[in-house]
């Protein structure tokens, strides 16, 4: 799905019994009997990410045979979405990344992959942008902590630094803990999060939900997720895992309906790329859903 190894979808094509007539949620509940690897992934998490694949598809046919759009059938509105540009400071730390991309588009902020290796004069000058919302520190990856005094140091210069940033995925280690007492209000999860059971069980008692659908994976868990943050009143911004073409504008549409106005990790594709080429998307993105269906329409140009 994400390699070019022989086991993406596309490649190995799987005969699955598919056929027939289904309500959404009995289609949903056949497909979780199927195996949808031919071997199963080297990565765990894949096996969520197929299975949103086919249950977001089988959502957009089901709304376009039914001539309806996603938003009709929710009653929400879509509204603009906010987004941020996510990315890291290179294996040598720099802020060249971030000027490059403030430079071609003046308004973007940012959700930083923070290292135990960027110095103290690296944070002020971040910081000193005013343009970065997102500290993603991950944490809860199972990475090695090579320099327990250097991560350490970082969490202080990052806590001072970006007062009222969101802390997403600290690591879970005890002197960690112990300066995230303060601070738990902007703190944030992604990686746990693959259920609405899952919101409760985190490490430390954080507010914050970064809701990904292709890490839970099931339509079904994915509006529990929803459900629950909105009845604990639970900050939420969006992501995804490198979705491109018709999974971008899903997520950016989901963005739109439950959490527009938030640090959503949902940019167009082209900030993703090292020197994207021609105008950049200003944010908010203007909602844009299809008339029916699951997806954003495509964008014209006259």
């Amino acid at each position: 799905m994400f390699r070019e190894d022989g086991t993406a979808l596309h490649e190995t094509r799987p005969a699955l019994p598919l056929e027939g007539e289904w309500t959404l949620a009995g289609f949903c509940e056949h497909l979780a009997t199927l195996e949808l690897w031919r071997q199963p992934p080297e990565y765990e998490g894949a096996l969520r990410f197929r299975q949103w694949a086919f249950e977001s598809a089988a959502l957009d046919l089901a709304l376009r045979q039914a001539g309806r759009a996603l938003h009709d059938v929710l009653g929400l509105e879509p509204r603009p979405v906010r987004f941020v540009n996510s990315l890291g400071l290179g294996k040598e730390p720099s802020i060249e990344p971030v000027h490059r991309r403030l430079t071609r588009s003046p308004g973007v902020r940012f959700k930083l992959d923070a290292e135990a290796s960027w110095p103290p004069e690296l944070v002020e000058e971040v910081a000193a942008t005013g343009a970065v919302d997102t500290i993603d520190f991950k944490g809860q990856y199972g990475f090695e902590v090579k320099d327990p005094d250097a991560l350490g140091a970082l969490y202080d210069h990052v806590l001072a630094a970006f007062p009222e940033a969101y802390l997403e995925d600290p690591h879970d280690r005890p002197e960690i803990a112990q300066r995230l007492g303060d601070h738990l209000a902007r703190v944030s999860y992604d990686a746990p999060i693959r259920s609405s059971g899952a919101i409760g069980a985190t490490p430390l008692a954080a507010r914050v939900v970064n809701v990904k659908p292709s890490r839970i994976g099931s339509l079904r868990e994915l509006l529990e997720v929803y459900a629950r943050c909105g009845c604990e009143q639970r900050p939420m911004y969006g992501g995804g895992m490198g979705e491109l073409g018709v999974g971008r504008g899903q997520i950016e549409l989901l963005a739109a309906l439950f959490h527009a106005n938030a640090p959503n990790d949902v940019a167009p594709s082209a900030y993703n790329e090292d020197d994207p080429q021609g105008e950049l998307p200003a944010s908010p993105l203007a909602p844009r859903p299809d008339v029916t269906g699951f997806r954003w329409a495509t964008e014209t140009h006259a």
